[in-house]
């Protein structure tokens, strides 16, 4: 129900600011390019998609995923028949059975979670999104209400949606494109954020849920995880640009292929049929890839017009008014829209990143501090069109509230680290 009502607000909003722009300020294109615009095309003063090209585009989002999902869940199918994912799930077990109390021992839900925050952790979107569907999935088959998100999905989410990442290369390599005298110098305040916003949502719906956060078992792994990440912190920030990025490849693509590796090999050892396993479990991404299509068009149709009818623009002039109203420090305004549009379009975040550097330097407080917040969290609505589509959740009772509030702790992290590095 909360997202329908933020789906409708967004609707509605977006339309009636146009219609103000529209018959009050004799914007009298603004109705057509919201409709037919096109990023690309030299008339469009907007420079952004309208509703009808983001349908394509939400449709040409789910024909590409069906490769790579068909391509995970038929590794992940192998990997089920072989029992490594129970395997998997007796290793984390301790840990989850604290965070997710929900779920049995051993069940395959954890290992398939465990899956998609690694890849996560290393940077790897095509293999995330495969492996948290299939989480979601096995989560379900544990939900009594079908139709209502469980508090494993909701947790699982949170988490996912915080973005915890090791190595922001794409972001890094923008910079770099962008000649920026020092690409890597926001790899710290990225890592600090993006973990501060994970610890943020993991608080956020523990407390909702009343899990006391503070038990043995759960704070052995959190402070060994920030252990672990923050010795790799101080060796790549040692790196040159090129090694950064040598390590990172290695790091997160030979992991990955050392799964396959292992996959495969322990399906031959357990004298499985490993093709048609892999072939089982490639129809099921087909079918998960096809079945989010409508979910994927309705919200992003919304965030379509939400931009298009100017919008953001509005709400960025108000921020600037009120800092200078109060003498405040502005400077953290110009980065701001990154952090606006990242809970609704990971691709428009990014765009919006790349046009404040080019518009105010890589260097910049406002290019640094975009840099951050495009690394800082995950797309939010994205993340809950996909994710609670794909298992025909309507329900997802306060998930976008939190994830929406870790983002918000996620952005004042990213402005503080900002002003604390850069400032």
């Amino acid at each position: 129900m909360a997202l329908s009502r933020i789906w409708s607000a967004f609707i509605i909003v977006a339309i009636v600011v146009a219609s103000i722009k529209c018959f009050f300020f004799g914007q009298t294109d603004i109705f057509n390019w919201m409709i037919i615009g096109k990023a690309d095309d030299a008339a469009n003063p907007l420079k952004i998609d309208g509703v009808i090209e983001t349908c394509w585009t939400a449709v040409n989002i789910c024909l590409k995923l069906i490769g790579v999902m068909a391509l995970f869940m038929g590794f992940m199918s192998i990997a089920e028949k072989a029992g490594g994912i129970r395997l998997l799930s007796r290793i984390i077990g301790p840990f989850f059975s604290k965070l997710f109390p929900d779920i049995p021992k051993g069940h395959p839900a954890t290992g398939h979670m465990v899956m998609n925050f690694s890849a996560n952790l290393l940077g790897l979107d095509n293999a995330a999104t495969p492996f948290g569907l299939k989480a979601m999935e096995s989560l379900q088959e544990l939900n009594p209400n079908k139709e209502t998100a469980s508090n494993a999905q909701i947790m699982f989410l949170c988490l996912h949606a915080s973005g915890l990442t090791l190595i922001p290369v794409s972001i890094i390599a923008v910079r770099a494109s962008l000649h920026s005298a020092n690409p890597t110098d926001i790899f710290i305040p990225c890592m600090i954020a993006t973990f501060v916003a994970t610890m943020a949502a993991m608080f956020i719906v523990s407390f909702k849920q009343k899990i006391n956060i503070f038990q043995p078992v759960i704070l052995a792994w959190v402070l060994g995880l920030s252990a672990v990440i923050a010795s790799l912190v101080l060796y790549l920030n040692t790196l040159s640009l090129t090694g950064l990025q040598s390590f990172s490849g290695v790091l997160s693509n030979g992991l990955l292929l050392l799964i396959f590796f292992l996959i495969v090999l322990g399906g031959l050892y357990k004298k499985i049929n490993v093709f048609e396993g892999f072939v089982e479990g490639a129809k099921g991404g087909f079918d998960t890839a096809i079945r989010i299509i409508p979910y994927l068009v309705g919200m992003l149709i919304a965030i379509s017009l939400l931009r298009t009818s100017g919008t953001f623009t509005i709400i960025i002039d108000a921020m600037k008014s009120v800092c200078t109203y109060f003498n405040l420090d502005s400077r953290f305004i110009d980065g701001i829209p990154t952090a606006l549009i990242k809970p609704l379009s990971g691709s428009g975040a990014r765009g919006m990143m790349i046009d404040t550097m080019t518009t105010y330097g890589a260097d910049s407080f406002a290019g640094r501090l975009s840099s951050i917040l495009q690394g800082s969290s995950d797309t939010t609505f994205y993340v809950i069109a996909v994710y609670f589509g794909a298992v025909s959740v309507k329900n997802t009772r306060y998930a976008v509230g939190a994830m929406l509030l870790a983002d918000l702790v996620g952005i004042i992290t990213s402005i503080a680290l900002c002003y604390m590095f850069f400032g």
